[in-house]
């Protein structure tokens, strides 16, 4: 027996005024599908979608999922051993984050007082 089709929220007046006047972001993407999601919350991309993403191409493809504006924003994302980053970015990264941890440091001693 198939699962009853989830429940769809219709776009509000705002969303709907937005559609009619062509501002929303939709009308820039080029494909819009719709997908099941299995009861473990896995998605299965269709074969266009993933030769399009170039998914197709990896034995072990990822994505990044972004949570936007109330939807999801997916976007390929590759996997880079550590021993292939040059140490001097590694040790800029560092750096930067050091840095910036100090900064944070600072602001909350200053808060607190």
């Amino acid at each position: 027996m198939k699962a009853p089709p989830a429940r769809i929220n219709l776009p509000g007046p705002e969303m709907m005024a937005m559609l009619a006047n062509g501002n929303a972001a939709m009308q820039h993407y080029d494909m819009t599908t719709t997908v099941p999601v299995s009861k473990r919350g896995a998605l299965t991309l269709p074969p266009e979608l993933r030769r399009k993403l170039g998914l197709d191409q990896l034995s072990s493809p990822l994505v990044i999922i972004e949570e936007r504006e109330g939807g999801l924003f997916l976007q390929p994302a590759a996997a880079v051993p550590m021993r292939d980053i040059p140490k001097e970015t590694i040790a800029r990264w560092i750096a930067r984050d050091e840095a910036e941890m100090a900064q944070f440091t600072r602001a909350g001693k200053r808060k607190r007082k």
